[in-house]
């Protein structure tokens, strides 16, 4: 059995990393699978992209379609048409993708109308809010899919309420975990910890990048002054996605306790949520890594499409309004703040789940 891997964007390779850590180890058991990576391009930033490769020790890429930014729907055409051709020049037995970018997407369309089976990892999560892009991709890409792995029985749920058939659905875990967890006791200081004088449980991290707490000016001015209001003075690194790092280099955004860098390789990002005294973000993966690693997630989302971060984890969901930010910091700062747990099959295993069942569906 060929499989397509396809990975487009940073938290792609995170997810796809176990699955090519299992593949080579059922090769040595002799299995009949081996597979074809496709980099589409999504990400071309080398802190977005390229470092991921090298830091998780991903194979170099067998193909890369060079895809790019532009529009949704220029990048999504660009990805199509470019693995469209690769299909027609070099067919597989399965296309497989990860999560929820224009990547995943676009190949799933394409294999399909190819009649190349789908799987999808990650399948079945849902925020409801179809004003994000990522929901959109999530529909169509489970609408064409053929097999379904799921990080959790919920995801699972909303797959058979929609009409997918049990048999098709298997609950593997995450693989994302799998990849934290490989690489927990490899994570690194950033090069900046010690110019800043940083240390374990004194400073706060922030990631925001979604269109509802960015794109508008005033709005984002006034959810940073909140923070910083609340933050007791503590230090607030802020590794900004480029697009983010523009608009508040435009706003002039500036404070003697905010510092705002470049978006940080994976053994430099995760050394830095995992010692920070709690994480504010509107990221979804975020919300799962700080929940293994029990560390305070204050989320800037109305919806999430991981109510397990919510229910089981660290994670809380506190809204867009900047006024749920004060209340929220107080019981950080008051220590009344959920210890929290680990969803079930969590565990690293996740990429082997994947790849066993991928090898009995091939025989």
């Amino acid at each position: 059995m060929k499989i397509d891997l396809i990975a487009g964007a940073r938290p792609n390779f995170m997810k796809i990393a176990s699955i090519i850590d299992a593949i080579h180890a059922a090769r040595s058991e002799n299995k009949d699978i081996e597979y074809r990576l496709i980099h589409t391009g999504q990400h071309y930033d080398k802190n977005m992209s390229e470092s991921f490769f090298t830091q998780l020790a991903i194979p170099h890429p067998h193909v890369n379609l060079g895809a790019g930014g532009g529009t949704q729907s220029e990048q999504t055409a660009a990805i199509m048409i470019g693995y469209e051709k690769l299909l027609m020049d070099e067919k597989t037995d399965l296309c497989l993708v990860v999560g929820d970018v224009n990547s995943t997407m676009a190949c799933s369309i394409v294999a399909q109308k190819l009649h190349v089976p789908v799987a999808h990892v990650e399948a079945g999560i849902r925020s409801g809010d179809w004003k994000m892009p990522e929901e959109i991709n999530r529909l169509v890409t489970d609408a064409i899919t053929n097999f379904f792995f799921t990080t959790t029985p919920e995801a699972g749920d909303k797959l058979k309420k929609s009409g997918v058939s049990e048999d098709k659905i298997y609950w593997v875990g995450n693989t994302m975990i799998d990849t934290l967890l490989k690489h927990r006791n490899r994570f690194q200081q950033p090069p900046f910890w010690a110019e800043l004088g940083l240390q374990k449980n004194e400073y706060l991290v922030i990631t925001l990048h979604r269109p509802a707490n960015v794109d508008e000016d005033d709005k984002l001015k006034v959810l940073i002054d909140e923070i910083i209001v609340n933050s007791h003075g503590l230090p607030l690194i802020f590794p900004a996605h480029p697009r983010t790092a523009k608009i508040l280099a435009k706003l002039g955004i500036s404070y003697e306790n905010l510092h705002i860098t470049e978006p940080l390789g994976y053994l430099e990002f995760n050394y830095l949520v995992e010692n920070a005294k709690a994480v504010i973000t509107d990221s979804g993966g975020i919300t799962e890594e700080t929940t293994v690693m029990g560390v305070p997630c204050i989320t800037l989302r109305d919806n999430t499409e991981r109510p397990e971060t919510v229910t089981i984890g660290t994670n809380e969901l506190i809204g867009t309004d900047p006024r749920a930010i004060q209340p929220a910091m107080e019981r950080l700062f008051s220590g009344k703040w959920k210890k929290g747990g680990i969803p079930e099959l969590w565990d690293g295993k996740a990429g082997q789940r994947v790849v066993n069942t991928l090898v009995s569906l091939g025989k």
